[in-house]
């Protein structure tokens, strides 16, 4: 089967005991960098030298069929350089192609930049949305992020240190300046850091330059102000657009935090 393995996203330390056992019998790893993936055999004083395959953003289209069929008759441990293959790290490809042809995929779980940097944002953790590395292009990030706008989840982002003031002055014009955020860099390692506060705070903080991994988490949108009879006009627009009453309901809901039971109930009434 293929087994995914989560490796430490900067402490070796949280190296799980399974990660461990599982590279000291592994016989082939596919790898996203295979001299990444040597060095970590080495700092966890791992003995076993497996063959190792490439496995990147530039080769998995062509590659992922000839894993498969590996992965038939033998183990296939996958590694990304950090944290957990497939989540913005090469791997979908190959999974995709192993559950169409019937492979068996497995995981060992672990760190994960994502849940670590939303744990410690300090903002609401029961609802979130991952949206990966933003737009480079200054017009094709402000569009993105124009059309996250309304999110209520609480977001998270990857981003380049070079490029984290300029995504949070797009952030500030696309959600507002007073939108909390939190910019998490090199978690887990000797100098992590979390910045908290508004983007226009983010902003200037930011100014002089930001170094190491980055993970940008950002809170939702509030709930807008919206009276409750407009909010049920809204709901009725929605269904003559086509969408059923109750998931109408439910998106207004969200939008406008009035209950979707009474939205519901008072369209309906409304409709009879």
């Amino acid at each position: 089967m293929i087994i995914l393995a989560a490796t430490p996203i900067g402490n070796l330390g949280d190296a799980s005991r399974r990660l461990v056992e599982a590279l000291q019998s592994a016989t082939v790893v596919a790898a996203e960098d295979t001299r990444t993936t040597q060095r970590l055999l080495a700092a966890l004083g791992v003995a076993n030298r497996p063959r190792l395959i490439a496995l990147h953003d530039h080769n998995e289209k062509e590659r992922a069929g000839e894993l498969v069929e590996l992965a038939r008759d033998q183990d296939l441990l996958v590694l990304s350089d950090a944290g957990m293959p497939t989540v913005s790290d090469p791997g979908y490809g190959l999974v995709a192609a192993a559950v169409e042809a019937g492979v068996g995929v497995t995981a060992i779980p672990g760190p994960s930049a994502v849940v670590t940097a939303l744990a410690v944002s300090g903002l609401p953790t029961d609802r979130f949305t991952f949206e990966g590395f933003v737009a480079r292009k200054p017009g094709e990030r402000g569009s993105a992020l124009a059309a996250l706008a309304a999110e209520p989840r609480t977001m998270v982002f990857f981003e380049a240190p070079s490029r984290v003031a300029a995504t949070l002055v797009s952030m500030a014009a696309a959600f507002g300046q007073a939108r909390r955020a939190a910019v998490c860099r090199e978690l887990t390692k000797l100098h992590e850091e979390v910045a908290r506060g508004t983007l226009a705070e983010l902003v200037s903080w930011a100014g002089e330059g930001v170094r190491g991994e980055v993970v940008i988490v950002v809170a939702g949108a509030q709930p807008r102000e919206v009276a409750f009879p407009d909010a049920v006009t809204h709901v009725l627009e929605l269904v003559r657009a086509g969408e059923r009453l109750k998931d109408a309901a439910s998106e207004v809901s969200g939008e406008t935090g009035h209950s979707s039971r009474e939205l519901y109930q008072a369209a309906l009434a409304v409709r009879r």
